[in-house]
């Protein structure tokens, strides 16, 4: 009988060690689950800067079609291959 416990003690303490210091173990674990909450914190640090970057770009090609579309308002630009059609309104007469 103290054989059996003996042996059931020894490979405990086996197990014990790999789980601890072995490979795979809990420190290892430890450092990988640390890695990953790095990188999760750096992807929502890139989600943010890839949406400020999404908005300048909307703004840039908003802006670009906003100056074109007062070109053509106030200074009556006409793109090449464009016709132009003005449309006036019917006048009243009294």
């Amino acid at each position: 009988m103290k054989w059996v416990t003996t042996i059931l003690i020894i490979l405990l303490g086996a197990l014990q060690y790999r789980l601890w210091f072995g490979k795979h173990s809990i420190v290892d674990y430890r450092q990988v689950k640390q890695q990953v909450d790095q990188q999760i914190l750096q992807n929502a640090n890139m989600r943010q800067r890839n949406s400020l970057l999404k908005a300048d770009i909307h703004d840039l090609k908003m802006g670009m079609e906003a100056i074109e579309e007062r070109a053509r308002n106030e200074l009556g630009l006409i793109k090449r291959g464009e016709t132009f059609y003005r449309i006036l309104p019917k006048e009243h007469s009294y």
